[in-house]
């Protein structure tokens, strides 16, 4: 019989060349052309040859046996026979097939047997020897052997040559004592050697030359499928696995290459192997008989994306390992997989939200990348745990993204969505996610934040195809990280940030306040917006939190729980608060601060880049213009805005409506100062110069109800301890209402008829009877402070004005007259019982005290009064002038 092995192209590895495996000098094995998947293959032993036997190993597990080293010249005749038939195309006869199946013939190199008879040529050059014992005379070929034995002979070519040909035998070398040391010591240079077995589509046995090395190499980056071992020992191949060998064994066994080892994990020798006709790393890959490895993708040195775009390439067209493919954003529209975006907010070290040029807002995650973050229990213990400040390199991480990206245009490029995950047994419930690379001047930012230490990368099963397009890059930038110890891999002391909330902490926002309002301008950071005019902010140098409102304006209430219920949002509140949002949030900006409300919140301006956030808002329709803004160097810029906005009709003053003129004009001519002074009864005066008054109308009535009031608790006394105090609560103790509860131990009261404050035990407090609450008799203390005059902001000083405020007037009676209102209370003069005196006045001429400057025309009298007798002594005929006895 006879047969030939067909040629498909051997110009690159990419096309196949013909299948020929070289065993020893005397024996090769044949394959034709593939037809859906591997051909079979077909051994031929040469006849009436011999040629030396190749080296082998002992038996693993068999003890007994030894290695075989190579017969003389038995590789030199291999290596001839590899050289000359490797990737060639040949013909064979078949003459002789014995009991167990062997085949012995002739081979020729070509297509037909006019070519070079392969046996001819080892006999020829002394690498073979013939088998004289079968020779029949009449055998012209057998004959020709016999001569070209002889001449070779007489030549002393190969085995005829003097010295027996010792120095033909190798020196093999199965193990490597140290492999990490031994790779390392190549320094990834290509070294050359021989592909003597293909285990899988990735895995081959390879004669590293000249030293003889046989080593098993992994290739880098990659893994095929493979053929699993069941426990009868039978193979069971993986889809495409076999079509994988195949691949790998057409082109590169017994082929000579160079290799570079690149690395020695765990004992694995990982390489590339080159050959001048292509790399079968990424053609594997290409044509889909391959995946991307992670682990090892990273010491690959032709490249990693290379490798990444083999393997995306396969997954386009589908092809084989990829047949059933689905991309992970394949459902999405390409405007949706990329687009251009503005940051508008860093919510997290690995997500931020963003505008679309549609308007939408959309939150995007950084793909493959994990934020700083802390483990065990303790910030589940801690209620006052803060992840910005109480995780380390949070807050670095975090400022690194604002700084970075906050207001600037990104380019987003959407590497997946993560499904939304229900809550399980420990682990939270996460809504949906799009993952995304986001690059700004051409940095990809997840690279930017891992290679400084500030995030880790996401490690993933092999077969989760959801992670970055980008993700080789950030493994690299890890790497890098790590060596260079920095942020996270650092072997130093974490960072720790001292940031002190004094948000709602009066006494503390009192302590502060003197300070910020001699540093002038400020600089901060915009944290939160709570409304279009309410921020937290947080201030770099003083490393603390703050509760700011912004002042001279009123903005649309948005919509809050209150202990009546929900209060409903003011028409336009959002559309501020998104404003505000917009042009400041997470923005560095500068306050100045004027003054400080009740709970502990700061008061005052906000500008950033030059913008006055007050003014931008009334100039925007979205706020009006506040009284207490006449005092401000703004005032007439917010009255033009408001006046402007006003004549358009824009937004809140889509329903404004013009008085007449003559209406204003006659108002504006009636309005003046009223002196309505009437008796009241001083019973507190605060630390801040505030105090509380009774009406002395009313005085009878209350004395009345605390004496029926007292008579009736004695009659029926209360439960000791039965009441429980809560925050708001009207009760008896000297009635009173609970302004704030510690403890049982420590209930702070507020005395409602008294204006008095006290810190009792809830022992102590009891149910108001039905008969004596607020309807009955309303609240008999009100709160004032002084008009036209300013309270001094040094402690000390404002000591002693209040120490000579209650000397004068605490527990006396008084008359009192409105001015105007203000924030928190009206503001009031206030005459002494007998001789009629001003007090504040009083306190004015003292020098105790600053005047107050006001811009209302009906109260220019006033201060201009009060400001004289700042500058000068007073005088009779002065008093006379202004209205004001001696």
């Amino acid at each position: 019989s006879a047969g030939s092995a067909h040629e498909l192209g051997c110009n690159s590895l990419l096309k196949l060349p013909t299948s020929v495996f070289v065993l020893s000098g005397c024996a090769i094995i044949v394959r034709g052309q593939p037809r859906g998947g591997p051909p079979p293959e077909r051994q031929i032993n040469l006849s009436n040859i011999r040629a030396g036997a190749m080296a082998r190993r002992a038996a693993q597990g068999q003890p007994d046996t030894k290695d075989t080293p190579d017969e003389p010249w038995a590789f030199q005749a291999r290596e001839f026979l590899r050289k000359k038939l490797i990737g060639k195309e040949v013909c064979f006869t078949v003459e002789i097939k014995t009991a167990l199946g062997r085949e012995y013939g002739m081979v020729y190199l070509g297509k037909d047997t006019t070519g070079e008879n392969i046996a001819e040529s080892l006999v020829n050059e002394g690498l073979a020897t013939v088998r004289r014992e079968g020779i029949r005379g009449n055998n012209p070929e057998q004959a020709r052997l016999c001569d070209l034995e002889d001449q070779a002979k007489s030549s002393k070519k190969g085995l005829w040559s003097e010295g027996g040909g010792t120095h033909t035998i190798r020196d093999l070398k199965y193990t490597i004592e140290n492999p990490r040391n031994f790779v390392d010591s190549l320094h990834q240079k290509p070294i050359n050697a021989i592909i003597e077995h293909v285990r899988d589509g990735s895995v081959v046995r390879a004669l590293l030359l000249p030293d003889y090395y046989l080593v098993t190499v992994m290739l880098s980056g990659i893994k095929c499928p493979t053929f699993k071992r069941e426990a009868d020992g039978t193979e069971t191949p993986e889809p495409f696995a076999a079509e994988a060998k195949f691949f790998t064994e057409s082109r590169l066994l017994q082929r000579d290459v160079q290799i570079i080892l690149e690395s020695c994990p765990n004992q694995i020798i990982l390489g590339t192997i080159l050959h001048p006709n292509g790399n079968i790393t990424e053609l594997l890959l290409k044509e889909g008989f391959a995946r991307c490895v992670d682990w090892s993708m990273a010491v690959y040195t032709q490249g990693a994306e290379k490798l990444r775009a083999a393997e995306r390439s396969a997954k386009e067209r589908k092809v084989r390992i990829w047949k059933d493919y689905v991309a992970p954003t394949a459902n999405l529209d390409q405007k949706d997989r990329q687009f251009v975006a503005k940051v508008m907010q860093v919510v997290n070290a690995d997500a931020m939200v963003v505008k679309l040029n549609s308007g939408e807002y959309k939150t995007i995650h950084l793909s493959s990348i994990r934020p700083p973050r802390i483990e065990g229990e303790n910030k589940d213990k801690d209620k006052r745990f803060r992840p910005l400040y109480d995780i380390p390199y949070m807050f670095e991480a975090r400022e690194f993204l604002r700084k970075k990206l906050i207001g600037k245009k990104v380019n987003v490029t959407v590497d997946y969505i993560r499904a939304a995950t229900g809550p399980g047994e420990g682990t939270p419930a996460f809504p949906e996610r799009t993952c995304a690379t986001v690059t700004i001047g051409g940095i990809n930012i997840a690279e930017a934040l891992v290679s400084k230490g500030l995030a880790t990368v996401i490690r993933y099963r092999q077969d989760d195809d959801q992670r970055s397009s980008h993700y080789d890059e950030l493994l690299a930038a890890e790497a890098r990280a790590i060596k260079n110890g920095k942020g996270l891999h650092s072997k130093k002391e974490v960072p720790i940030h001292r940031v002190a909330d004094i948000s709602g902490e009066t006494q503390k926002a009192k302590q502060f306040l003197p300070f910020l309002q001699r540093a002038g301008r400020s600089e901060a950071v915009v944290e939160y917006v709570f409304s279009g005019s309410r921020l937290k902010l947080y201030m770099p140098k003083e490393t603390c939190l703050i509760t700011f409102l912004l002042a001279g304006i009123e903005c649309p209430r948005s919509s809050r729980n209150l202990p009546g219920g929900m209060q409903v949002a003011e028409p336009f509140s959002d559309e501020a608060m998104l404003f505000t949002k917009e042009l400041v949030l997470q923005r560095e900006v500068e306050v100045e601060v004027e003054s400080m409300d009740k709970a502990g919140n700061f008061i005052g301006w906000l500008h950033i880049e030059g913008v006055n956030l007050s003014v931008a808002l009334v100039e925007n329709a979205l706020s009006k213009v506040h009284f207490t803004a006449e005092r401000s160097a703004y005032y007439k810029t917010l009255v033009s805005a408001e006046e402007a906005c006003r004549q358009r009709k824009e937004k809140i003053w889509a329903n404004y409506e013009e008085k007449p003129v003559e209406e204003v004009v006659h108002l504006s001519e009636e309005k003046e100062r009223v002196a309505n002074y009437r008796p009241v009864y001083v019973t507190e005066i605060t630390d801040n110069l505030h105090f509380y008054t009774q009406d002395v109308e009313t005085g009878g009535q209350l004395e009345s109800l605390m004496e029926t009031m007292r008579a009736e608790i004695a009659a029926q006394p209360p439960v000791e301890g039965s009441y429980s105090a809560r925050r708001g609560d009207y009760c008896i103790a000297k009635v009173s209402r609970v302004e704030k509860v510690e403890s049982p131990a420590k209930v702070h009261v507020f005395y409602i008829d008294y204006g008095n404050r006290e810190v009792v035990s809830s022992t102590r407090l009891a149910a108001i009877p039905p008969a004596f609450s607020i309807r009955t008799l309303p609240a008999q203390a009100t709160e004032y402070t002084f008009a036209f005059i300013q309270v001094p902001q040094d402690e000390d000083a404002r000591a002693d004005v209040v120490d000579c405020v209650v000397r004068d007037i605490q527990n006396s009676q008084c008359l009192l007259n409105v001015e105007y209102s203000g924030a928190t209370c009206p503001h009031v003069t206030i005459q002494f019982g007998d001789t009629k005196d001003d007090v504040g006045l009083g306190l004015v001429k003292e020098g105790l005290v600053m005047v107050d400057i006001r811009k209302e025309k009906h109260l220019q009298k006033m201060v201009t009064f009060y400001g004289y007798l700042f500058h000068y002594d007073f005088r009779a005929d002065d008093a006379d002038e202004f209205g004001y006895s001696r």
